[in-house]
């Protein structure tokens, strides 16, 4: 096999994972509830949105310094990565889910994984020193098991579109294929997203989304909920 990264990029990026990324809309479910996704059109847009103006300055550019961080075996700058995504996400049940998130997906790679750098956050779980947020950690364990930066960053994106898109489809919601439409015509934004992110000015990380962060936080007052973010 050319690419022997390929099956662990698949394993580390596959959304049917078990670490409860299905119970999360961060925040898709309020802007259902108040009608402002409510087909394919204005789903694809939201989920266009989230990609570009929040994911690539937060969690994926978060993820690809963790990578870089961890290529250089920067344990310390990890740590702070950890702690500058917690004060980032402003939304308690969005901050809450990407601790939860990040958690399960080291109790399941760690068990792998030989290196300092995994017994190094052992003892910061125990001592309860990080917050194992998963944009973190999935740029750790992309490095670890030499998966190419830039195929881990699409792997990131892919993940948190169909994420989305899926959650659409259940909650809007949508026909299978609609769903399908979505995706398919998502690839060409993913392939743009993963080189404009290779090059984010580290000035530009953290930059907020106001209405998600809004939406995210309404969700936790919401009447009826079907996810937990």
């Amino acid at each position: 096999m050319q690419h022997s990264f390929i099956g662990k990029l698949l394993h580390l990026s596959d959304p049917t994972l078990p670490i409860g990324g299905y119970t999360q809309s961060n925040g898709l479910e309020t802007y259902v509830q108040n009608g402002l996704v409510n087909n394919k059109v204005s789903a694809a847009e939201y989920v266009k949105n989230n990609l570009w103006y929040n994911l690539r300055y937060n969690d994926a550019a978060l993820m690809k310094l963790a990578y870089d961080a961890t290529m250089a075996e920067d344990v310390n700058e990890l740590l702070k990565l950890d702690q500058e995504c917690e004060a980032l996400k402003s939304p308690m049940e969005v901050r809450v889910s990407s601790q939860k998130l990040g958690l399960r997906l080291f109790k399941i790679f760690s068990r792998y994984i030989e290196n300092p750098i995994i017994e190094k956050w052992k003892k910061w779980i125990r001592e309860r020193e990080c917050n194992t947020h998963y944009c973190v950690l999935f740029g750790v364990f992309a490095a670890l098991m030499k998966v190419p930066l830039e195929e881990a960053m699409h792997g990131f994106y892919y993940n948190a579109a169909i994420g989305m898109v899926t959650n659409a489809v259940k909650l809007v919601p949508l026909g299978q294929l609609d769903g399908q439409d979505i995706l398919f015509e998502l690839h060409e934004d993913l392939e743009k997203l993963v080189k404009e992110s290779l090059e984010l000015d580290r000035n530009l990380v953290g930059m907020c989304n106001i209405g998600i962060d809004i939406r995210c936080m309404q969700h936790e007052r919401l009447y009826s909920r079907l996810y937990l973010s």
